[in-house]
């Protein structure tokens, strides 16, 4: 089955804690249940990490280049300003999905720009847990369009 990757940064690790009335009350491990059931029935394998660090990511990203058919990537804060992941992206050939639960645009001026938005084949925010769902769904689109 082809694998789609799904990339988490800093703090995801505290959803269903971290700010409830913004990223809600589903936890990270709740969010990978529901994309992976969704790959499922698609007909896809979900693979996951969630890392503090940019450094980890970039490696796995890296690490997908050869093995992945997409990638979907919420990399909460790193988003603004992490140019590591916007160079890595670019040498990924599939699918990349951007999410976020909530919708920056709509927060501090400072989350309103994405790093990761220029090599991503598009982005989904601001729709809670129902994002991943998106993602996994806009992902098997886009790899069925390439056929």
């Amino acid at each position: 089955m082809p694998i789609i990757l799904i990339l988490s940064g800093p703090n995801l690790n505290l959803l269903g804690q971290r700010q409830p009335e913004i990223y809600g009350t589903a936890t990270l491990a709740d969010h990978m249940n529901r994309a992976k059931q969704t790959a499922a029935e698609l007909g896809f394998e979900v693979e996951s990490l969630q890392a503090q660090s940019s450094g980890e990511i970039v490696t796995a990203i890296h690490n997908a280049r050869s093995r992945c058919a997409a990638i979907i990537i919420n990399p909460g804060a790193l988003t603004h300003f992490s140019w590591s992941l916007n160079d890595a992206l670019a040498t990924f050939s599939g699918p990349i999905v951007e999410v976020h639960l909530s919708n920056p645009a709509t927060r501090d001026p400072w989350r309103h720009e994405s790093v990761v938005a220029p090599v991503a084949s598009g982005s989904i925010v601001g729709f809670g847990a129902k994002g991943y769902t998106f993602a996994i769904n806009a992902v098997a689109t886009l790899l069925a369009d390439k056929k």
